[in-house]
């Protein structure tokens, strides 16, 4: 499992763009920039909805103001929903960057690969959220259980910076 110190593992994201899915490599959006970068098992779902990409609209301009270049949710969905969870919650019209990993590429190479057959969740991601300054990793918050937000949540994280 990543741990702080850990460089990000090269990895492709799929985002949308003006003509359609984009491919992203995480790497190069860490490269010389800090990032907060938080990912939760699915959009839509009652925690990551409700707490979890709340909490990091509510602090964007603070961590802006501790030197954060840009924000990024990251879940195992397809970047068609992304874009609608991210319209839906309006992290998108907060300027949070909403990434796809519908190939479980980043959770897979970070360790944070979790399956929840009963609540139909397979190839999702741990809730975490970390600080990445020029790809390595500074700070990395991890939830015990994918149901709670704490730790992770963006006060949390903002706090530790």
């Amino acid at each position: 499992m990543i741990a702080v110190g850990d460089k990000l593992p090269a990895a492709t994201l799929t985002r949308l763009g003006d003509n359609g899915p984009e491919q992203v490599e995480i790497a190069d959006l860490a490269k010389g920039r800090t990032l907060a970068i938080f990912a939760v098992p699915g959009a839509f779902t009652p925690t990551c909805h409700s707490a979890h990409v709340p909490s990091f609209i509510r602090t964007k301009d603070q961590f802006a103001t501790k030197g954060v270049d840009e924000i990024i949710c990251v879940a195992g969905n397809d970047p068609f929903v992304m874009q609608a969870w991210g319209e839906a919650t309006g992290a998108t019209a907060a300027g949070i960057t909403m990434l796809a990993d519908a190939e479980c590429s980043l959770t897979e190479a970070l360790g944070m690969r979790f399956d929840a057959p009963p609540a139909g969740l397979i190839a999702r991601s741990k809730r975490y959220a970390m600080i990445v300054t020029d790809g390595e990793v500074k700070i990395l918050h991890l939830e015990e259980s994918p149901g709670t937000c704490e730790v992770s949540a963006g006060e949390a994280l903002l706090d530790a910076l």
